[in-house]
């Protein structure tokens, strides 16, 4: 079983289908219930995807056997910095290595535009989370955005 990991546009099928689990996954912790239809579809609406592409940014889709089980978004901040987005792995998928090679592809389309620096957000409630970039470099920073559900911040020199 290998992992593979490769740019795709964000609503290309299996990447709006990633991005809606990512959704329901946060949503659903966020709310301690499932999350409704309405509610992922207000996640979605608006949530500057569009970003996720060049030249602005990029959208990683990984595949463990061929199947998409991850994904994560990087958007360019200035010439120097980039957020990383919208980063999940589907539960059937976790702890076998595929988190830590979407981070690797997103340091390395990170690099490849100039960037220098990586940073993100999170909540309190997205411990795994917390843990895979604590694991892959990533320090804990003084807030840099007011974001309602920023938490922590993190980020990493390339």
């Amino acid at each position: 079983m290998t992992w593979t990991v490769a740019p795709e546009p964000f609503d290309s099928p299996e990447a709006a289908w990633l991005r809606r689990d990512y959704y329901d996954e946060v949503a659903s912790r966020y709310w301690g219930r499932p999350a409704t239809t309405a509610e992922i579809g207000d996640g979605l609406r608006d949530d500057g995807a569009d970003l996720l592409a060049p030249p602005t940014g990029e959208f990683l889709v990984g595949r463990y056997d061929g199947k998409p089980g991850s994904c994560a978004g990087l958007r360019l901040a200035d010439a120097e910095t980039a957020e990383l987005t919208r980063v999940y792995v589907r539960p059937a998928f976790r702890s076998t290595g595929g988190g830590g090679l979407l981070l690797a592809g997103i340091e390395s389309a990170a690099r490849a535009y100039g960037v220098r620096r990586i940073r993100l957000d999170t909540r309190n409630d997205l411990v795994e989370a917390r843990g895979l970039y604590a694991k892959h470099g990533y320090r804990e920073v003084p807030a840099f955005n007011q974001g309602p559900y920023a938490e922590h911040w993190f980020a990493k020199e390339l």
